[in-house]
């Protein structure tokens, strides 16, 4: 079967259709088994609850940057097949997203406002990166992939030690997220520069301590 090869305004039009998803706020429906199903949730303090409804609305914006900057590299890329990747990992991270969504829901708690902000900055982030080429591309996914699993084992660190729902989530959202990262790798993924890696941890740091409260 021959290849089919999107032109300019196929892309144009793709990425407009992303970027009016990512303003959205219905919810995300979930393909996969949540985590956290067959396991109760227990009594938390006052303190205990915030902090959790704190940790999970940043996972949550976390993952909707995700879809941004996933589906702002498949517009740009020059491959097809690296389009195909890049969506279908968005599509997986779907899952997540609806997972975080769903627990913050549970914890009586809403996403945080800036949604569409977290959305199109990050959609903004990936199409600009993947204009230099699919293998510069793969390795901005490869290091975000890097950092957030960094930043979910951080998380795995403070999350109360009775909120076993949220744990599993972010688990099992770790788990994936280095295999994201392998994928990336393997597809022939650069390193980048060092100034580049620490602008993504800055931007990343705005992002968490914004989302935390807002």
């Amino acid at each position: 079967m021959q290849e089919r090869h999107l032109s300019a305004i196929d892309h144009l039009f793709v990425g407009l259709d992303a970027v009016l998803r990512g303003f959205a706020s219905q919810p995300v429906r979930r393909t996969r088994k949540n985590p956290a199903n067959g396991i109760p949730d227990a009594a938390m303090s006052q303190a205990e609850r915030k902090l959790s409804v704190g940790l999970m609305r940043v996972n949550h914006a976390g993952e909707v940057a995700a879809q941004g900057l996933y589906q702002g590299h498949a517009v740009v890329a020059r491959s097809d097949s690296i389009a195909a990747q890049m969506q279908a990992v968005a599509d997986e991270e779907l899952d997540h997203l609806g997972w975080c969504e769903q627990r913050l829901a549970e914890l009586g708690a809403a996403p945080s406002r800036l949604r569409p902000l977290w959305y199109v900055g990050a959609f903004v982030i990936g199409a600009t990166s993947g204009v230099s080429g699919d293998r510069w591309s793969l390795g901005f996914v490869e290091e975000t992939e890097r950092q957030v699993a960094e930043h979910l084992s951080g998380h795995l660190g403070r999350l109360p030690a009775s909120d076993a729902r949220s744990r599993a989530i972010v688990e099992r959202m770790r788990t994936e997220e280095q295999q994201h990262g392998a994928k990336a790798s393997a597809a022939g993924a650069r390193t980048l520069p060092r100034i580049a890696v620490r602008m993504m941890r800055m931007a990343a740091r705005v992002m968490t301590l914004t989302s935390y409260r807002i």
